[in-house]
């Protein structure tokens, strides 16, 4: 099994770069093999920028994986974001994993003018223009339905060939078929539940066999909100506390989705993720500041990862 980190993305206070250069630093000596931030551009939690605030990890590291699940495509335009994951790419020296993912439709669509009947469509050949413009050809030509590209220069590339390694999520089979299809490792959401991703990983596991591919090469994860501590009663209400923080009430039904409790309540969750088909873990604190998950961090180093070895 492999362990990554959440970063803390809350900036409440004004940024802690002291605490969050230590909490990277920390993260790296207690052996954790990447960390990861999420994209939320529309929401109500003041969270930082994912590719930005990977920038200043990658100064603060040498040897973590710098990941960001998701980043919602119809929210950018690609060559743009094309050029701001190859420079974290490159400025890390080829530590970047990227998860993509169509979004969820809904009225955050039309602020950033993408229509709601298509926007999969829109999803699926900005990966394509991506990809077109990390690859060893020096200019990008694609003649798409959304996009008219003929022989645009663009450099540098990424130092990860072809491209930094491409996450998928979701969860219906047609949404799975194509996580297989474009991508590179699939990671279950941390706002879905154990259950589901069980369900989830069996699809996975049919489509990499019916595409030929090699599940060798095809990693699978999940994402798990959680809070550790002595007090069960008490690490409920901290991390129902830490996912209204970031999500508002806007998804239903997550309170069944955190892992909490004392530090065997917490491996017995993890277990199950496990059990579920998860080869490795995004272990994502939810506490409100750099201070509270980094003391998260390292009650799961000492007590919870020891015990899932």
């Amino acid at each position: 099994m492999r362990f990554s980190i959440a970063i803390p993305q809350f900036d409440y206070d004004g940024f802690d770069g002291d605490g969050l250069r230590a909490y990277l630093r920390r993260a790296e000596d207690l052996g954790f093999e990447g960390v990861w931030a999420l994209e939320q551009t529309i929401g109500r939690g003041p969270l930082l920028a994912p590719l930005e605030l990977l920038s200043y990890a990658a100064a603060c590291t040498e040897r973590l994986r710098l990941g960001v699940a998701v980043l919602v495509l119809p929210h950018h335009e690609p060559l743009q974001l094309a050029s701001a994951v190859t420079t974290v790419d490159r400025i890390s020296h080829g530590r970047l994993d990227i998860g993509v993912a169509p979004g969820r439709g809904g009225p955050s669509l039309a602020a950033f003018d993408v229509d709601k009947d298509t926007f999969i469509s829109y999803f699926t050949e900005s990966l394509k223009l991506m990809k077109a413009a990390w690859s060893d050809e020096p200019a990008v030509t694609l003649h798409g339905r959304f996009r008219d590209v003929d022989g645009l220069p663009f450099a540098p590339k990424p130092v990860q060939r072809p491209h930094p390694p491409i996450w998928f999520g979701g969860m219906a089979p047609k949404a799975l078929a194509r996580a297989v299809r474009l991508g590179d490792a699939f990671m279950g959401a941390g706002a879905s539940s154990t259950e589901a991703f069980a369900q989830a990983v069996p699809i996975v596991r049919r489509e990499l066999a019916e595409q030929e591919k090699d599940p060798a090469h095809f990693p699978i994860s999940k994402r798990v909100y959680l809070m550790v501590d002595d007090d069960a009663a008490r690490a409920r209400e901290r991390v129902l506390a830490g996912l209204e923080r970031t999500y508002s009430g806007a998804i239903p039904g997550i309170e069944d989705v955190p892992v909490s409790g004392t530090p065997d309540d917490v491996v017995r969750g993890l277990r199950e993720a496990i059990d579920a088909g998860a080869q490795t873990l995004l272990l994502n604190p939810v506490g409100p500041d750099v201070e509270q998950n980094r003391e998260q961090m390292e009650r799961l180093a000492a007590e919870v990862i020891p015990q899932l070895r």
